[in-house]
């Protein structure tokens, strides 16, 4: 995808600085903090999260939001959802804004973890009632389903948005016109049909030429991510194939700039894993040429992942978690960002 086949310079890489806030800070009866997601609705910003035990996606797993006006300080931490029945769970899996409603999306399970047999998995929304300040469940959005982001407009006009089954096989889900429940599923890539390729956490977007390219992480061990591609508004997917962009087995995210350029986040160095989070440039919206390390706010080593970004307002906000156990935004300038796009080229290091 462009950033080079050869060992890159990480230390060398350009930082990009920003404005920190934190969203939530470390609670020491819910520790665990991850899938963090973003929007601007309604004049203010809100951010959404699981939230639970000490370990990743058990039993009583709730989400939590909060809201900011200017994206740095937040409202106390308030329950979205909670499970009403034991041994069940929530993740966080994003806002939705569909005809002007602020719908939540979050998967809901049994058991510990949302994969495996047995999961009852399905996929719920949840909507925001601006006369009663609260969220109103409104049912599920699609059985056995798992979303990675909330869905997006395809140049048809219909939504789509990736799904993984309970057994990491992903696919397509077209629709959400008539109602926020109508979709109809597309295959993508089954979880072992490619040797080595374990796919997880998929996202996509739409190219200048009216392409789709699917990026996904690949849990086989390669460090890399791979991409498939579909010519006929994700009905059907080219096999997905390695591309030599690093990945240290993490979530990615990417949006395009209102001026044009299309940035994708990533643990981009496979060597620390998730202590460092970065932002890749692309003009063309397919080579990434241009990389840099967002700025940590903290002298300490932790871990940074999970990002989730927003344009609004001349800056871009970003979201991650801290070490599984605090949520954090970082808020750059579109300045700052029109500067990487004048920096060299990121090359691999000269033998």
């Amino acid at each position: 995808m462009g950033i080079g086949d050869g060992p890159l310079d990480y230390e060398a890489l350009p930082e990009l600085p920003g404005e920190h806030g934190i969203v939530c800070p470390a609670d020491s009866d819910l520790k665990f903090q991850l899938h963090n997601y973003l929007v601007h609705h309604d004049g203010r910003y809100w951010c959404m999260w699981s939230q639970g035990p000490p370990v990743e996606d058990e039993p009583s797993q709730q989400i939590r939001y909060a809201t900011s006006e200017d994206g740095l300080r937040w409202s106390q931490a308030q329950v979205l959802v909670r499970p009403v029945r034991e041994g069940y769970a929530y993740i966080a899996r994003g806002f939705w804004v569909r005809e002007g409603q602020l719908l939540a999306l979050a998967a809901h399970f049994h058991g510990k973890g949302a994969f495996g047999v047995n999961k009852e998995l399905e996929l719920q929304a949840l909507a925001w009632d601006r006369s009663t300040q609260t969220w109103i469940p409104r049912g599920r959005v699609f059985e056995n389903a798992i979303n990675n982001f909330p869905p997006q407009r395809l140049s048809t006009g219909e939504w789509m948005m990736t799904r993984r089954d309970s057994r990491f096989n992903v696919s397509m889900l077209i629709g959400g016109e008539k109602h926020w429940n109508d979709w109809r599923e597309f295959p993508v890539v089954a979880r072992a049909q490619v040797e080595g390729f374990r796919p997880d956490e998929p996202i996509w977007w739409a190219l200048p030429d009216e392409r789709l390219v699917g990026l996904f992480r690949d849990n086989g061990g390669s460090n890399r991510l791979f991409r498939a591609f579909s010519t006929d508004h994700g009905r059907t997917w080219s096999t997905p194939a390695m591309t030599n962009f690093p990945n240290a087995t993490s979530k990615i995210y990417s949006l395009r700039l209102s001026d044009g350029p299309r940035l994708l986040f990533a643990n981009a160095n496979p060597g620390v894993g998730r202590r460092q989070l970065h932002v890749a440039l692309s003009d063309d919206g397919l080579t990434f040429r241009r990389l840099a390390r967002l700025a940590n706010p903290s002298p300490k080593p932790a871990t940074l992942q999970y990002p989730h970004a927003i344009e609004h307002n001349g800056h871009l906000l970003i979201a991650f978690s801290r070490n599984k156990n605090q949520t954090e935004v970082l808020k750059v300038s579109l300045a700052a960002l029109r500067e990487m796009q004048s920096l060299p080229v990121t090359r691999p290091k000269a033998p």
